[in-house]
């Protein structure tokens, strides 16, 4: 496979996230988008989504309860602005116990399949530098990468012989 994760700033307030995988998009893109595809990837090695609520339209809401290993809790809510399957989709997310008035974030996926390998782009923008850094400073890096090395696994299509 070989796909690693890029992670860059843009300006002020963004963060992008690019990272390969060797499945069709439609496929990259439901594991986004249904909980039970949702619950085998989200998340770095040591957490686990233990709820996984998602209502797919513009409007709908999706709520991600995650649990780490030494029993810690964090909950990721969001509300969709924009969903065009399988090659994008916009929602504003925020983490529940981010309390700034700035901590919600606008973030946008976009999927693009070339030769049975899908690119995903997601693109961060949030509400103060202050809060952009805050999250690259936290790990977030590390959890996103090995959460989408769980969605490589998930979405891997097998090599025909």
């Amino acid at each position: 496979m070989g796909h690693s994760l890029s992670v860059t700033k843009s300006g002020d307030l963004e963060i992008v996230m690019t990272r390969s995988f060797d499945a069709p998009r439609a496929l990259v893109f439901d594991a986004w988008t249904k909980p039970e595809l949702v619950r085998r990837w989200f998340g770095p090695h040591d957490w686990e989504v233990v709820e996984c609520e998602i209502d797919l339209r513009v409007g709908g809401r999706w709520r991600y309860r995650m649990r780490h290993s030494d029993g810690g809790e964090m909950v990721l809510r969001g509300v969709y602005q924009e969903i065009s399957r399988p090659e994008r989709l916009v929602s504003r997310e925020t983490n529940e116990d981010c309390e700034a008035s700035d901590g919600e974030a606008l973030a946008t996926l976009t999927l693009a399949e070339h030769g049975g390998v899908t690119t995903l782009t997601q693109v961060v923008r949030y509400g103060s530098k202050r809060i952009r850094d805050a999250v690259l400073e936290s790990g977030m890096e590390r959890g996103v990468g090995e959460g989408f090395e769980k969605l490589a696994e998930a979405v891997a299509v097998p090599a025909r012989a």
